[in-house]
């Protein structure tokens, strides 16, 4: 598949999805997410969307909150996009931004 309509896609679902979470879910979990990034297959049959909550919960239960939304986000999402066949939905936590503050705690302890 082309790279270039693979990233337009990608960025199309983090768009939509985010849209989706903030404006019409009702779950007031949902309500707390951030969609930062997603990575489709390249047979557009899969899409790993990546996310981070506000919520101090264990990565594995929030994953587990969201992969159980997934086919309801999956249903609004086909509706919102014009693509032939709508991916299937896996949500995985995003650790960037808890290593990213990590990173500047260490770098912040070696400067002292």
């Amino acid at each position: 598949m082309n790279k270039i309509k693979q990233k337009k896609i990608e960025s199309m679902l983090v768009k939509e999805i985010s849209n989706i979470v903030i404006n019409e879910a009702t779950d007031s979990f949902l309500k707390g997410v951030t969609i930062t990034s997603a990575s489709v297959s390249n047979d557009l049959s899969y899409a790993k969307i990546y996310f981070t909550t506000i919520y101090d919960n264990e990565h594995s239960k929030d994953e587990k909150e969201m992969d159980e939304a997934a086919s309801y986000i999956r249903k609004l999402l086909s509706e919102s996009i014009e693509i032939r066949h709508t991916p299937k939905l896996k949500f995985i936590y995003d650790n960037s931004i808890e290593y990213g503050q990590n990173i500047e705690k260490i770098i912040e302890s070696l400067k002292k």
